[in-house]
C-alpha cells in the first residue's frame, strides 16, 4: 500500500491543518482523509450544493433548464470576472448554474437563491444526505456584506460532506449530474490544484476564496484513467502565494495517486513511507 502522510505534506507544502480528503472512484475504494471536524467557512464551495439543489428541481419538474429568469437589483454584488449577470438581464436557470460554477458569479447565486427558497434548497440537499449544509446566506463579492434580510446565520459545506456530494455527482448519484460534471468541468478558475497536475489530467471542480479561507474540491481523472475526489479546505487567506501552495501539495499528492492500490484505507497515516516516483515527473 502507498498511503500519503496528508498531515506532512499539508506541513511541507504550507497548507497548515488543513481539511483534506481523497476518495478513489475506480477498481474499489480508496479513502485517505485528514479531517479534525471544526467548523470552516466554506466560501463558494457552497455553489456545488446549491447547484444539485438546482438539479432536484429541475428532476422533480419546478423548473426547466430553460427557464426564462430576469436578474434582479436585490442581487447584486461585487464578482471576480467579468459577467452580463446584471440587474434587469433576462437569463435562463442553465444560463445562472454555469456562471455560477464556472466563474463563480455571486449575482447568479443569489438569484438562484431566490428563485429556488433557501429553505427548500436546503431540504432537497438534506434529502440526498447531506444534512450538515445549510443555505443560510447570499453571497458578497466585497464589504459591506449585500443586504440579506432573509439571512439566518454563516452558510455550511462542512469538507467531510463535500467529499460526499463530489463522488455521489461523479457517480451519477443526484439529479442532473452529468450535467453538473460538464459545467464543473469548464472552471474558469484553474489557480490551485490544477497547477499540479500532469498533462492529460482533467479536474472538474470548484474552488472557494475569502479574506480567510481558500479551498479546492472536485473531480479528478488522471491520463491513466483512474478517477479520483479531491477536497482541500484551508483557513489561508486567498492569495497568489497561497494558490501556489495548493499546486505543490497536488504535485506531492498525485505519485501517491498513481501509485495507489483498489481498497487502500487511511487507518493512520504512513509516516515515512516513500513517495512513489510520478511518472510525469521529469526528476
Amino acid at each position: 500500500m502507498h498511503q500519503p502522510d496528508l498531515a506532512a505534506l499539508a506541513d511541507e507544502t504550507g497548507l497548515g491543518a488543513a481539511q483534506i480528503h481523497v476518495r478513489g472512484l475506480t477498481s474499489g475504494p480508496t479513502v485517505w482523509g485528514r479531517d479534525d471536524g471544526r467548523f470552516i467557512y466554506p466560501a463558494s464551495l457552497i455553489k456545488v450544493p446549491l447547484a444539485v439543489a438546482v438539479g432536484s428541481a429541475v428532476a422533480e419538474g419546478r423548473l426547466a433548464w430553460a427557464t426564462p429568469v430576469t436578474v434582479d437589483a436585490r442581487n447584486a454584488t461585487v464578482n471576480d470576472a467579468p459577467s452580463p449577470i446584471e440587474p434587469g438581464y433576462a437569463t435562463t436557470v442553465l444560463e445562472l448554474t454555469t456562471f455560477m460554477l464556472q466563474r463563480s458569479d455571486n449575482v447568479a447565486t443569489n438569484q438562484l437563491y431566490d428563485l429556488l427558497g433557501r429553505e427548500r434548497a436546503t431540504a432537497d440537499i438534506h434529502a440526498l444526505g447531506f444534512r450538515e449544509t445549510f443555505f443560510h446566506r447570499k453571497l458578497s463579492g466585497a464589504l459591506p456584506l449585500i443586504d440579506d434580510p432573509e439571512a439566518t446565520g454563516r452558510n455550511a459545506f462542512p469538507a467531510h460532506e463535500a467529499v460526499g456530494l463530489f463522488v455521489a455527482i461523479a457517480d451519477g448519484r443526484v439529479p442532473e449530474a452529468a450535467a453538473l460534471r460538464d459545467i464543473l468541468a469548464t472552471s474558469w478558475w484553474d489557480v490551485k490544484l490544477s497547477r499540479g497536475l500532469a498533462p492529460g489530467d482533467r479536474f472538474a471542480h470548484k474552488t472557494g476564496d475569502t479574506d480567510e479561507v481558500a479551498h479546492d474540491a472536485g473531480i479528478l481523472t488522471l491520463a491513466e484513467g483512474s478517477r479520483w475526489v479531491l477536497v482541500v479546505y484551508t483557513e489561508l487567506p486567498s492569495s497568489e502565494e497561497n494558490d501556489l501552495r495548493f499546486g505543490a501539495f497536488m504535485r506531492m499528492l498525485r505519485p501517491y495517486l498513481h501509485a495507489a492500490r483498489p481498497g487502500d484505507a487511511d487507518r493512520g497515516p504512513a509516516n515515512g513511507a516513500p513517495i512513489p516516483r510520478d511518472p510525469w515527473s521529469t526528476g
